[in-house]
């Protein structure tokens, strides 16, 4: 499935300083998953910063949400990544939302939060109310020491981590599991039920 919104913040290419060339940013990267569960439902989950976790702290750590409530625009949380070369702390921010169809988010990260870091969700109606899902993940490092740091390995790391992620989130909305809502800032992980099967 083709992106929907992305192409509408598209990445700038590489560029001479001097005598060198700075190496472009990492182009997005795009990890899709079918679900059998209504595209409502799954939209209400993954717009709910409180879950993120639930499939993502396979390569996230240190999650805490940073605003109460955890959804809507201007929900936020913060976060560690650890790719191949230097770990990175990155926030991420609801910025629009369209239900059931997108959800869209910004943040920064590294060194001084100078890294723009995107994040986009799209949601298609399949057959037999299942949806289709894809997260679109890119950043827009200006620095060439951050710019060379994402051509040793970041954009396949971040690809096979958000691929997982998108696995266990179908994983997780399919079978009703109980998953762990975090709470803002240091507050302990709440047990509940998926919002698709609560009552």
């Amino acid at each position: 499935m083709k992106p929907l919104h992305v192409r509408h913040f598209g990445v700038t290419g590489s560029h001479r300083v001097g005598a060198h060339t700075i190496p472009p940013p990492m182009l997005p990267v795009t990890a899709d998953a079918t679900i059998d569960c209504p595209r409502e439902r799954v939209f209400g989950f993954v717009a709910d910063l409180a879950n993120r976790p639930a499939f993502t702290d396979h390569f996230i750590r240190g999650y805490h949400l940073e605003r109460i409530p955890s959804t809507g625009v201007g929900a936020a949380a913060r976060f560690r990544v650890e790719p191949p070369v230097g770990r990175m702390w990155m926030e991420t921010v609801i910025e629009a939302l369209e239900p059931p169809y997108m959800i869209r988010e910004r943040g920064r990260g590294g060194r001084q939060d100078r890294i723009p870091v995107h994040t986009v969700w799209e949601l298609l109606s399949g057959p037999a109310s299942t949806t289709r899902l894809s997260v679109t993940f890119w950043t827009e490092p200006s620095h060439p020491i951050d710019r060379l740091k994402e051509l040793l390995g970041a954009r396949a790391w971040h690809r096979r981590r958000w691929s997982r992620a998108l696995r266990r989130l179908k994983d997780t909305l399919e079978s009703g599991e109980p998953v762990a809502r975090v709470r803002v800032a240091g507050e302990d992980r709440v047990p509940t039920l998926p919002s698709n099967v609560r009552h």
